[in-house]
């Protein structure tokens, strides 16, 4: 057996799942600085105006984008069980088939995505003069579609198997690429945002090209023609997986998308201050994102091997651990914040005060909630890996609500802060629908080995 497939269903929890999740978070930093230079470079280039044209089209891009992730990570929740168990046969099936549908899902996204981006866009009322350059930016993305589902796929079963390693070599590799990139394309060629979005896609290529590497590396994982011809049943109980988790982030997204419309009212150096926060998004819950998908494995391989009694007490583990991290990071932003939100942005010393507040009073609030966010993560994660991607679908629904109920109401009440607490509101509607998901999931688990 390759050494970096990782049993998770024998050893100590904490240190399997950190173990994990170490390298998944570490690339995930690489994944956030190439965003993060992305702003910095378009912004100082282009200005607050090619900045605001990007961060209009996060949210709409972020549906597409999270319905190709909930897809996979649907699908690798049966290669975690299969592998758990020892079925070796059943999981080269289960990811050829995972292979065709992705590629056939990824054909579809691109094209229904393409078809509704200007119309998107003009409900989100974005400015008319970001608009042109807000939709070259999209369509652009768009056409990388194939390229982004390749790359989830391929990371999804490595860390099936408990490879965490590999996607962080990937990240690296297409850190790196796509920052030199960034400079050549939009700083050198004068490509402008399109430069920034071809940057991206190269950038994500590489990262595919290594995890599929890696694949082929594995002893065990050598396919077979006949592994990706679809089989009726197994094809449902895939998309039985990956449906409700597509539909969940596709929910959640267009909760997002109904706030973003209201930022955009705001004006455009609001929307800069906005999207700045936005990038930090990502940086917050870097750690959350890795203990999310650790516990995915971890939860999905002891379903396979049929112990409750571990998922319970990883679950314990990640949940002290979460909290932990979640301080700190905030603990970080709160002190750094400013400075950090300050370099993102350029113009005249007013437009750049009055963007800089708006981003800081955001981060401020996301960080006093943001426990509250890696509760959200560890435990949608562990009931997603026990196999149960209905209830945590529940949960997107829940986001959608408050997201947008509060995005709509309170700015009426309290202005632009009302905005703010949309997102943080959203976190809890989803916890107190994971939370009690998460004991009647596993709860059923175990009187069913009890049978």
């Amino acid at each position: 057996m390759n050494t970096r497939v990782k049993d998770m269903t024998t050893g100590n929890p904490l240190k399997l799942i950190l173990l994990f999740a170490l390298p998944l978070m570490a690339g995930n930093i690489f994944q956030q600085l190439y965003t993060v230079v992305d702003t910095m470079v378009v912004e100082n280039a282009l200005g607050v105006n090619a900045l605001a044209a990007l961060g209009a089209t996060d949210w709409f891009y972020w549906l597409v984008l999270g319905m190709v992730q909930g897809v996979t990570q649907g699908f690798a929740i049966l290669m975690s069980k299969e592998f758990g168990a020892r079925e070796y046969e059943s999981l080269r099936k289960v990811v050829g088939i995972s292979a065709t549908l992705s590629g056939i899902c990824s054909l579809f996204f691109m094209g229904a995505g393409q078809l509704v981006a200007k119309t998107v866009l003009h409900l989100l009322n974005t400015p008319e003069a970001i608009m042109d350059t807000s939709l070259l930016y999209l369509r652009t993305l768009l056409w990388g579609i194939p390229i982004v589902m390749a790359y989830n796929l391929f990371a999804c079963i490595l860390r099936s198997l408990g490879d965490g390693r590999t996607p962080l070599v990937a990240m690296v590799v297409a850190s790196v690429t796509n920052i030199i990139l960034d400079v050549l394309f939009v700083f050198g060629f004068r490509w402008g945002v399109v430069g920034a979005a071809v940057a991206t896609l190269i950038a994500q290529a590489l990262s595919s090209l290594v995890c599929l590497y890696k694949l082929g590396k594995i002893d065990f994982m050598t396919l077979k023609p006949d592994h990706f011809k679809p089989e009726a049943f197994l094809s449902w109980r895939l998309f039985g997986l990956g449906t409700p988790m597509a539909l969940q982030n596709a929910i959640i997204a267009v909760g997002g998308m109904i706030l973003q419309g209201v930022v955009n009212g705001f004006g455009v150096a609001f929307i800069g201050g906005f999207t700045a926060t936005n990038k930090l998004y990502g940086i917050l819950e870097i750690a959350a994102i890795s203990y999310g998908y650790s516990m995915i494995t971890y939860a999905g391989q002891n379903l396979g091997a049929k112990r409750p009694d571990r998922i319970r007490k990883g679950m314990r583990y990640a949940i002290l651990v979460a909290m932990i991290t979640s301080v700190v990071i905030a603990t970080f932003m709160l002190v750094f914040g400013t400075g950090i939100i300050a370099s993102f942005l350029s113009g005249t010393p007013e437009e750049v005060a009055e963007a800089t507040k708006v981003g800081y009073d955001y981060l401020t609030v996301m960080s006093l909630g943001l426990p509250i966010l890696y509760v959200l993560h560890v435990t949608r994660s562990t009931v997603q890996g026990m196999g149960n991607t209905v209830l945590p679908m529940g949960s997107g629904i829940a986001e959608f609500v408050m997201r947008t109920g509060s995005a709509l109401l309170l700015p009426t009440f309290i202005g632009s802060y009302g905005i703010f607490m949309a997102e943080v509101l959203a976190w809890v509607g989803a916890d107190l629908i994971l939370i009690p998901s998460y004991f009647v999931t596993v709860n059923k688990l175990e009187r069913q080995l009890d049978q």
